[in-house]
């Protein structure tokens, strides 16, 4: 079974993409922050990743940024769900290794949509 690591501050946002990425057929983590995340990416590397921008100590674009640098690090794809739409952040979090970017809210047809673009499902 894939697995996918939500990462969110928001509690009611890592619920909604967990019933979202598991209704998909992924087995799910949640993390409340990049520290979180990357602790959690360090145990068991997922195959992919949702990653909200705007967090408490370390921000998701840090976050991708060392998990890029991981040694297994490339192998997650890594899907922005963020409320930062405009094309300096847009860019800025392709550049930094973020395969896809979605704007918030989002519902599951688009996480299958991005998922599938990144051939998850």
């Amino acid at each position: 079974m894939k697995t996918c690591l939500v990462v969110d501050d928001s509690r009611v946002i890592r619920k909604v993409a967990r019933k979202i990425v598991e209704d998909l057929g992924f087995a799910c983590e949640e993390a409340a922050d990049g520290q979180e995340a990357l602790d959690a990416c360090r145990k068991a590397m997922p195959d992919a990743v949702l990653l909200d921008w705007n967090m408490p100590v370390m921000n998701g674009l840090d976050f991708l940024i060392k998990l890029r640098q991981e040694p297994t690090g490339k192998k997650p794809v890594v899907v922005f769900c963020t409320t930062e739409n405009d094309m300096a952040h847009i860019t800025q979090a392709l550049r930094a290794g973020a395969d896809e970017y979605v704007m918030k809210p989002f519902d599951g047809e688009i996480i299958e949509s991005k998922f599938a673009e990144a051939g998850l499902v």
